[in-house]
């Protein structure tokens, strides 16, 4: 019997998931949670065989509980609406085991548990691509520092102030942050920053 644990805001999804894969012979879901923290106290209370996981949720995100997960024998399948390259980088790289999309059919899923348990990996088709692709992180200690700082609404002075440097130094790294990031201002940085799932 495969032993299942969910993570889901939303309630009635959360139910009919349950009942779903309550209905396949060779499944059980022995704990429902609303968000991550939640699912993670689950997973050390039951020590089920997966967690299927939604990404935004009150509280810890999926993503934030999968990476607490992942040195737990619980395999992790993301469930999501997001087919987002950030979420899905930060996911393979917190070790997921599956990544799927809600709007795939509800036998996909079934499908994917029992691939996931003989120990193959699961992505949705739209983001595989993405796999091979994983972009790391251009910007330095430094310049991650300054753009969190950036991303706090911290002016060039204030920043300078946080990190006692001058404001012309501060400007060069802005600069640079920019033109690593392929980006025309401030505004896009943070944006494209987010995106990549860069913001730990």
């Amino acid at each position: 019997m495969i032993r299942i644990v969910i993570a889901e805001d939303q309630k009635m999804l959360l139910g009919a998931l349950a009942a779903l894969l309550d209905l396949e012979d060779d499944m059980e879901v022995v704990g429902s949670a609303n968000n991550g923290e939640e699912a993670v106290k689950l997973v050390e209370q039951y020590s089920p065989d997966i967690c299927i996981m939604d990404i935004e949720m009150p509280g810890m995100s999926g993503l934030d509980a999968a990476e607490k997960l992942k040195d737990q024998d619980c395999k992790v399948i993301i469930l999501t609406t997001f087919a987002r390259t950030g979420y899905f980088q930060r996911a393979v790289k917190a070790g997921v085991n599956g990544y799927m999309l809600k709007d795939s059919p509800s036998e996909e899923l079934s499908s994917a548990i029992r691939n996931v348990m003989v120990g193959r990996r699961i992505y949705a088709p739209e983001l595989v691509d993405e796999v091979y692709n994983i972009q790391e992180n251009p910007l330095t200690e430094r310049e991650n520092e300054v753009l969190r700082l950036m991303a706090d609404g911290k002016s060039t002075k204030d920043i300078a102030d946080t990190l006692y440097l001058t404001n012309g130094t501060v400007r060069n790294y802005i600069s640079s942050i920019l033109e690593k990031l392929e980006v025309g201002n401030r505004i896009e940085a943070i944006t494209k920053f987010k995106e990549k799932g860069w913001f730990k």
